[in-house]
């Protein structure tokens, strides 16, 4: 079933419908359309109803042959369905695209209905700025950490001799960190991949919110900040939490990351059992917030989008979306604020509960 049967079982008018919509009958007169396609096509609809679809809407490819020529619907081969969506030119040369469904009375019978669906090439347009800027983006990021692997590795084969035992190992510390940020730049594709297709995979089990934000806090202390920048609080007996251990790893990092490099001060991690509600089973609430500048009121709902960046400290500005991402797909929420002290204050809810019943 396509948006238009959808629409029509719903009682939606043609002029409801967000697409443009042409119908036409077995004879090939036009005998709806709609809004959106007079929108598109610049045709007032009463110049276009009863006319052949041909000359209400002639359509070229960007050969500047007729389209309707190269289809023949209602002549052509009679196993065909209709035709998949592609760019089209109108009359002017503005681009639409354009599918057409063929409703036969029956297989391989006479075309009852000719179907012609339009869109503007906004979306795609969109979708393709979207896709350069990624490309841009990962070549960016990929750029420093691999020039660093490519200088240290060829310095280290050109001159092995000459350096000492702990120069080596510096050297190729540095190497070893760089390669993890390689990985960790692919994995967020891959999961912003998977996040876009809703093939995001979960893998439910026990987890423990609070043992693993001490192990995060922990991780970053070695990593030489300091111990009494964090400050964790748990309160109240904490329900059983099925969720992806890797998964929750990915957000905490994510969501501590961001406030130790875009925030200052403390940053506080509040943990607590979230008591159920009419429309929401009991849960475990995580709030991670600090005493930075905080994110602009103008700002807060692009936070959670693609490439969006708080400030000019770097990043690919995947890490929320993916965060996001990971908490839907286990069924929470995440939100965004300013936190008490003037910081930013991000908040997630994930419920509890069994795999049986989060499935």
């Amino acid at each position: 079933m396509d948006r238009t049967d959808s629409a029509v079982e719903l009682g939606l008018r043609p002029d409801d419908l967000p697409d443009g919509l042409v119908v036409a009958d077995r004879l090939g007169r036009v005998i709806c359309f709609n809004a959106e396609a007079a929108r598109l096509t610049g045709r007032r609809p009463s110049a276009a109803l009863g006319r052949p679809v041909d000359r209400a809407l002639p359509l070229e490819d960007s050969d500047g042959r007729p389209w309707w020529r190269l289809t023949d619907p209602y002549r052509g081969l009679a196993t065909r369905g209709g035709q998949p969506e592609r760019n089209l030119l109108l009359p002017g040369g503005r681009e639409v695209l354009v599918s057409a469904r063929y409703v036969r009375s029956r297989p391989a019978g006479p075309v009852r209905r000719l179907v012609i669906t339009l869109r503007g090439t906004d979306a795609r347009q969109r979708s393709e700025r979207s896709n350069a800027e990624l490309i841009a983006t990962v070549a960016h990021e990929l750029r420093s950490p691999l020039t660093s692997v490519k200088g240290f590795t060829a310095t280290l084969l050109n001159r092995w001799e000459r350096f000492t035992d702990d120069q080596k190992r510096l050297m190729l510390q540095t190497v070893d960190s760089d390669a993890d940020r390689v990985t960790r730049l692919i994995t967020d594709l891959l999961d912003v991949s998977r996040i876009d297709s809703g093939r995001l995979e979960i893998r439910r089990q026990p987890v423990r919110l609070d043992e693993a934000v001490r192990r995060h806090v922990q991780t970053l202390v070695r990593g030489g900040h300091r111990a009494d920048r964090f400050a964790l609080r748990t309160a109240g007996t904490l329900p059983v939490l099925w969720a992806d251990p890797d998964k929750m790893d990915q957000v905490l990092g994510n969501l501590l990351e961001n406030a130790v490099r875009h925030g200052e001060g403390t940053v506080t991690i509040e943990v607590g059992p979230v008591p159920p509600t009419k429309n929401r089973p009991e849960g475990t609430a995580v709030t991670v917030s600090d005493e930075g500048p905080g994110i602009p009121e103008e700002a807060m709902h692009r936070v959670f989008t693609r490439f969006w960046r708080g400030s000019s400290r770097g990043g690919t500005g995947l890490g929320l979306y993916i965060v996001k991402g990971i908490v839907e797909a286990h069924g929470g929420t995440v939100t965004v604020s300013r936190a008490p002290a003037g910081g930013a204050r991000f908040r997630f809810i994930l419920p509890a509960g069994t795999p049986a019943v989060l499935a």
